[in-house]
Order: structure tokens, then sequence, then C-alpha cells
């Protein structure tokens, strides 16, 4: 089996703490450029990989050496570099949220079926074990009908992590677009869709910027969504969870309660109607924090798609889905009104 050359565009945090690390150790990937525009940051970990370093992604999606790249820049250029790879007939697995609007995704859905090539949005809350273990309770009955839900994703801020702590793009409106919503409420939207089994049709959002005065981004939203069948919960993303990592899920059904990533020593726990109590460990969820996975399944899941020929799980369509109801949410927000997706 040929290895996939694989190269890294963006040298910031993700692309060190996930995309590198995660390619490195795939037995199928042969890593042979990473990309930046900070010439002394890609030369270091250019240096640290053993590869070539690049300062133009034009120059590194036509130059041949790659089948395969990680887009990890910052949002406003996931649509344009992501285009300009699939363009060039190479694959691309790229961070979310996958574009600052419906047209930018449908321009790279399109690229990506005209080039053949595979296009898969960085999603990993659906590789977690206890949320796909969530998803067969709930796809077999056990749960009974789904009545609510309630998801929250917010920590103390990218500041903490970003290699450009208050710097860093995730503040800049021109380029990050959005916030917290973006950066953490996309995976929470992704996730339900994918554990319900249904797509949302209303969302009705407050999105604000109350923690981070040096940003012009939100940095706290709640949202209250609305499924296809009638199922209703809400949604939080926030940057200003100062005491640690908040990434917990409950779903709200008539036989049972699953409590996901809410208790410190199980990832999921069972509560049915009969006062029986079931509780799993499943691991410890991706987290920036000591002790969280190391492995968070994007890479190998998207590695295994480009040698098998296999559609991505979470492909630009899906990575679309989610997006919508992001952008619902910053509508509902702006004209004070449940906003359909």
């Amino acid at each position: 089996m040929k290895k996939v050359r694989v190269g890294v565009i963006g040298c910031g945090s993700i692309a060190q703490h996930r995309h590198l690390p995660e390619h490195a150790m795939n037995e199928n990937v042969e890593l042979v450029a990473v990309c930046d525009i900070n010439e002394e940051r890609v030369k270091e970990v250019a240096g640290k990989y053993g590869v070539k370093a690049f300062t133009s992604y034009e120059e590194l999606v036509q130059s041949g050496e790659v089948d395969a790249v990680s887009v990890c820049t910052p949002n406003y250029l996931h649509a344009p570099v992501s285009i300009a790879a699939l363009n060039a007939g190479v694959h691309v697995l790229c961070e979310k949220p996958m574009a600052t609007s419906k047209e930018e995704a449908e321009a790279m859905i399109e690229a990506a079926e005209k080039s053949g090539k595979k296009l898969m949005i960085a999603h990993n809350q659906r590789f977690v074990q206890s949320h796909q273990k969530a998803r067969q309770l709930i796809e077999s009955g056990e749960i009974g009908k789904i009545y609510s839900f309630r998801t929250a994703f917010g920590h103390g801020g990218p500041e903490g992590w970003s290699v450009d702590g208050k710097e860093s793009w995730f503040f800049k409106k021109e380029q990050a677009f959005i916030g917290a919503m973006g950066d953490l409420g996309v995976h929470k939207t992704d996730l339900l869709r994918y554990i319900l089994g249904e797509e949302f049709v209303e969302v009705g959002a407050f999105v604000k910027t109350s923690a981070k005065d040096f940003g012009d981004v939100d940095d706290n939203a709640v949202c209250v969504l609305k499924t296809e069948s009638g199922i209703i919960g809400t949604l939080a993303a926030s940057w200003a969870y100062v005491g640690g990592e908040d990434n917990s899920t409950v779903i709200y059904g008539e036989k049972a309660i699953i409590r996901l990533e809410d208790d410190p020593n199980y990832s999921m726990v069972v509560q049915y109607t009969n006062g029986e109590v079931v509780k799993y460990e499943l691991g410890k969820i991706q987290s920036n924090e000591e002790g969280g996975q190391k492995n968070s399944h994007v890479v190998e899941q998207f590695i295994d798609c480009v040698l098998n020929d296999k559609e991505p799980l979470i492909n630009g369509k899906e990575g679309m889905k989610s997006l919508n109801v992001i952008l619902a949410a910053l509508e509902s927000n702006d004209t004070k009104q449940i906003t359909r997706v």
C-alpha cells in the first residue's frame, strides 16, 4: 500500500497539537511539507518534522509533491486554500468551521465534486466513543422518544492555547468571521445532528462579546434549537468558562437520560426511568487539557478515505449543514427573531 504524501497548511496550534502529530504517527502517511506565511515559524516546524517549508500555499498545492493537505489556517482562508488544493487535484482535510458563508461552502463542495478528490471537515466530536455509543442507543430505540437536550462547549478562550495568544486571528473578525460559535458551537451542532440523526430547522440565539474586550468577535453564545421532528434544546458556546473546560451533552428521552462527558469519572452515564443507572468508561474526550486523548481519529479517518476511495463521514455537504445552523444563529441574533435554517 502506498503512503499518502501530506502537507499541512498553517502552522498554528491546531496544526502543532493535532494535525502534525496525528499525521506523523499514521503509518500510511508520509509527511512531506508544511506551509505558513510566518517564515520563522514554518522553518521551525519543518525542522522538527524533517520536511520541506513553504510560505505560499499556492506553490505547495501546485508543487506535485503532495497528495493531500490539512488546512489549518484562519477561518477566512479555509475556502480559498481548500478550493486551490482541490483544483490542483489534492485531497483536503479542512478545519472547522469549513467556511465563512454558505456560498463559500458551496464553492468548496463544487470544487471537490469537479476534481473527484476528497473533502473532509475536521469535526472530531463524532469520533468520541461516548458520542458513538449514545447515537447507537438512540437509534436502537432504547432511549425511546427524545424530548430535549442541552449541550455546552466552553473554556477560558483561545488566548491560552493559540501560538499568538491575545494577538491571535481568533479575536479578529476579518480573519475569524465568528468567535466562540465558530470555534466551539459548530462542533456541538455537528455532534447533535449526528447523535439525534436529525437536521435542525429553527434557531433562536443570543450571541455577544462580554469577556474578551481585546477582540471583536463573539465569546458567549446561547442558542435554542429545534429539529425537524420537534426536539428542542439548548446549545451554549463560550470562551468565558475560566474554571476549566465544559464539553458536556445531556439527552432527555422517554425511557432514559443520557449524560455525556458530564461526569469526571465516566464518559457516559445513562439514567433509566426505572431507577437503573449504567455508567460507561469509554476513554477521555479530546481536550486541550492534560490527560485528553492523543488521537482525535480525524486524520486516520481522512487517510482511510483517501487510500480506500471512501466518502468521508463528514464531507463538504455535512460540514455545510453544521455551518448553516451557526449562520442561522447569527441571523437570529441580528434580527431578534427565530430563524429558519
